[in-house]
């Protein structure tokens, strides 16, 4: 903190000697005048943040640091801000639910009088859908876990002709996984493969799109924000549950708020967020009324414990099963109709 401070009292200075020369119109000089008034500002709000209202971290990598503070929660001073202006907020999404239930999200949002109101989704799940939850997969916290998801996935691949997406929680996972599957494939994959790092990720949809019978590893980015209609991606695969890693520094201060006021973190915070994330996951498989595919998840925590059949009833309404010789006859039916 002191030596952040120190570092913004000199940002500070440095911007003081530039003023004469940047009001002379030295347009360059003025704009790293600009830029370092900014970092002092940045560099206060660091180290003056009031700590009991937020949490400090630092993050480094081979080549730089970062300083962050953020407020554990937003609830209260968001509710203001909504409170003083006169129009009405609208907020709508596919993720803000659990099962039925809003009150995660406008616990966290400070929208304890809004309002809400669920619409089921215009695709046919029912029929467009297949659930898979593979047996004999062990606890998915053990190391091998990623190399059994790749190994039950085999022969939905082969059943699929590729045209699917292998989502992982972690990089580590993700790493192992494309290991494995490789092996499998002998280096030689029937398929084309790809994996998150080797491009970027436009880079790479754009290719898993063209492919039309391609593989994509990915992690975090894959998760949320991806839109691959039609046959070219038929089934999801998704390595286990979301739970956010809870030494994450924000996430850590927030379970200790909830534990604090006697609340429980695990059912108020974990579940429901890996919930949301869980679904966004999922929603990558339909895109449109003439989407079909299976999601197959891989966490047997799912059917064994009882906040897995919550999540699992958290999900759009898919046919559930798990049996792979039904998997198989799904996807070869449907993509028979393609090729037709």
């Amino acid at each position: 903190i002191e030596a952040l401070d120190g570092l913004a009292g000199r940002a500070t200075d440095l911007a003081d000697v530039l003023a004469p020369i940047a009001a002379e119109g030295a347009g360059t000089c003025a704009r790293l005048r600009a830029r370092l008034a900014d970092h002092a500002t940045r560099l206060g709000a660091l180290t003056h943040g009031e700590a009991q209202d937020g949490v400090r971290w630092v993050e480094t990598s081979a080549r730089n640091v970062s300083c962050h503070f953020a407020p554990v929660d937003v609830a209260t001073p968001l509710a203001s801000l909504i409170e003083a202006q006169a129009g009405a907020w609208i907020l709508t999404s596919a993720t803000l639910a659990v099962g039925e239930d809003f009150s995660h999200f406008k616990r966290r949002s400070g929208l304890a009088r809004a309002e809400a109101i669920r619409f089921e989704s215009p695709f046919d799940f029912a029929n467009q859908a297949l659930l898979y939850l593979p047996r004999g997969l062990g606890d998915p916290g053990l190391a091998g876990h990623a190399r059994d998801v790749v190994r039950s996935a085999l022969p939905v691949l082969e059943a699929s002709g590729g045209r699917a997406f292998l989502l992982f929680t972690s990089h580590r996972a993700l790493r192992e996984g494309a290991e494995e599957l490789r092996r499998a494939w002998n280096d030689a994959p029937p398929v084309p493969m790809f994996v998150q790092g080797d491009a970027s990720r436009d880079q790479l949809l754009r290719r898993f799109r063209e492919a039309g019978n391609a593989v994509l590893l990915g992690t975090g980015s894959f998760w949320e924000g991806v839109d691959v209609k039609g046959a070219a991606l038929s089934v999801v695969i998704i390595d286990k549950l979301p739970f956010a890693v809870p030494d994450e520094p924000l996430l850590k201060a927030r379970l200790a708020a909830i534990r604090e006021r006697g609340g429980n973190p695990f059912f108020e915070e974990q579940v429901p967020q890996a919930v949301i994330a869980l679904k966004q996951g999922v929603g990558r498989l339909i895109r449109d009324a003439a989407d079909f595919g299976v999601v197959m998840l891989c966490d047997p925590r799912l059917v064994g414990k009882g906040y897995g059949r919550s999540i699992l009833a958290s999900l759009p309404p898919m046919r559930r099963t798990r049996e792979l010789e039904e998997v198989e006859r799904f996807l070869r039916s449907r993509l028979a109709t393609i090729a037709l």
